[in-house]
């Protein structure tokens, strides 16, 4: 019997950064607001409001403050939210990861030539919503092989594609796939981070050869659900948890293989808890 813990599963570069500067700002005291949750995990979302960070979702919200520092997400925000926020005279710490903010250049980039911008990711994600506003034209989100099937585009216009960073790199490949069928000139540019492919491929190998497959992290973290939904194609009893507490997983002892894996914005501590306490209902089996 073993437990196997992806090595690749927890923060990531851009969350880590991003989770550490609010926490270094809290340190050196005053009012802060993060722009929206820095992170989708409800229990660093938690300590942070502890600590008196409070949440923020508008520009408007900041209206008669006058001091205090405003952070932006990890997941960036739109030029426009960016430029409001600015102008209203408080600091602002930028903490947008830098592959996202690289999605941002490319699209105003492109944009301003004129072609046509498509994102594949899912519409309602921050992330998108934030590159969406740093498209010059109305840009266009797929996310499923229906809309890629139904998208048009006018004639004689260029297409260029970008992706959201945590998006399931399989299905970006046969969502461009569908598009480039459709005799458009496109531009594609991957933009789906090392990291989430890392972390994605690295499930696949593990939930392959699992009895049991846990996926950690925030209910509202769109890459933890893309893990889950990788993990669960491979091993049918993949279990999708917040923390120990949420896991109704009955182990009979006849386990060989329980693999761990965790999205980008799940802490270190509640990934170890998980693997320890596997490890002991395991050894309580024997």
């Amino acid at each position: 019997m073993e437990v196997v813990t992806a090595k690749s599963a927890g923060f990531c570069f851009g969350v880590k950064r991003a989770v550490d500067t609010v926490y270094e700002e809290v340190e050196k005291g005053g009012p802060i607001f993060t722009y929206g949750p820095v992170i989708h995990n409800e229990t660093v979302i938690g300590d942070l409001e502890a600590k008196g960070v409070r949440i923020i979702h508008s520009p408007k919200d900041l209206e008669g403050i006058t001091e205090g520092t405003v952070i932006l997400r990890s997941h960036g925000v739109s030029r426009k939210e960016e430029e409001e926020i600015r102008a209203t005279g408080l600091k602002v710490v930028d903490t947008t990861c830098p592959f996202v903010k690289r999605i941002h250049r490319t699209v105003a980039e492109e944009s301003a030539k004129g072609r046509q911008i498509v994102i594949i990711g899912a519409a309602d994600h921050p992330e998108v919503e934030g590159i969406r506003g740093w498209s010059e034209t109305p840009a266009v989100v797929i996310g499923t092989p229906e809309e890629a099937e139904a998208f048009e585009c006018e004639e004689g216009k260029e297409i260029c594609i970008v992706s959201q960073t945590t998006f399931n790199a399989t299905k970006f490949e046969k969502l461009v796939a569908i598009l480039k069928q459709k005799s458009y000139t496109i531009i594609c540019v991957n933009t789906i981070c090392n990291a989430t492919h890392e972390r994605q491929t690295e499930a696949q190998e593990i939930a392959s050869r699992a009895d049991i497959m846990i996926v950690i992290g925030g209910r509202t973290s769109s890459n933890s659900a893309k893990l889950y939904e990788i993990c669960r194609e491979r091993c049918p009893k993949t279990y999708f948890i917040q923390t120990w507490e949420d896991l109704d997983a009955e182990l009979d002892g006849n386990e060989k293989l329980i693999g761990i894996t965790a999205g980008a914005s799940t802490p270190k501590r509640i990934i170890e808890e998980v693997q320890s306490k596997c490890l002991k209902k395991l050894l309580n089996k024997c």
